[in-house]
């Protein structure tokens, strides 16, 4: 019964529930707080004159987003109750893995025997840590869940952006090489241009200047255009499924409404 109930704290509170509700408020608040403290020891005037408590409030973290991880360990079985290896289940879970690297840069200069000062290093991963909030929040949940079902759309766009950003850099490349051999050297270094025209930041730093290379920029400027709009169309059409799959479902049962 108490791991029962452990299991039902540590998730997200039900109506009336309130040991769990005011589990999920502390927990918020401690991710938010992580953030908050990320971002003011980037003020080195206020890491030095802080660092005392900084530290303090880091080694606090730690200790209660592990043991948090731990006790999520201990109770999946009661999360996966249909899986015959509920803890692997939960393990390679995504949630899992975000609460895993929420703690993981703490322990990894100890475990691995590195030298301390390299710790800044991974401290960059502590920001991690704010997507713990996606397990309380409902657009997080809707987001999740559209990435998931559109999954193999997103990747085939994904691989389609690849292919044409590698025969972008290599037209560019023969274009552009012989006019100016500093800028286009080679396929791979053209793949910048390339990219930095199919995100449309176009930094200016590279540029075709011969009428061939610009009339191939321009086609290839047009094609991206139409390319960024794929995947633009597949999440919206992925999210109005999901927003009308939740006003399908009833919120007591959880059955569809005909």
């Amino acid at each position: 019964m108490i791991k029962k109930r452990l299991f039902e704290i540590l998730e997200k509170a039900d109506d009336g529930d309130i040991q769990s509700y005011v589990c999920d408020i502390a927990i918020i608040s401690l991710i938010v707080l992580n953030v908050v403290a990320t971002i003011a020891a980037s003020f080195d005037s206020f890491a030095v004159r802080y660092s005392k408590y900084l530290n303090a409030f880091e080694v606090f973290s730690i200790i209660i987003f592990s043991v948090e991880y731990l006790l999520r360990l201990w109770v999946a079985p009661y999360k996966y109750i249909d899986s015959k290896v509920p803890h692997l289940r939960f393990f390679i879970s995504w949630e899992a893995i975000i609460d895993l690297m929420a703690v993981l840069p703490f322990y990894i200069p100890y475990i691995l025997g590195l030298d301390l000062r390299f710790i800044r290093i991974f401290r960059v991963l502590r920001m991690l840590r704010i997507f713990k909030l996606g397990r309380y929040s409902e657009a997080m949940v809707i987001i999740g869940n559209v990435l998931k079902k559109e999954k193999e759309k997103l990747f085939a766009t994904v691989f389609l952006t690849i292919i044409m950003i590698l025969v972008a850099s290599t037209i560019m490349y023969y274009m552009e090489n012989e006019a100016q051999p500093d800028q286009f050297p080679n396929i791979l270094q053209t793949t910048w241009w390339s990219i930095a025209t199919f995100t449309t930041i176009w930094y200016g730093d590279i540029y075709p200047i011969t009428i061939a290379g610009k009339i191939c920029g321009g086609i290839i400027s047009l094609l991206d255009i139409m390319l960024v709009a794929l995947p633009s169309g597949i999440l919206c059409s992925g999210f109005m499924d999901e927003l009308n799959k939740e006003k399908k479902e009833c919120p007591h049962c959880g059955k569809t409404i005909e």
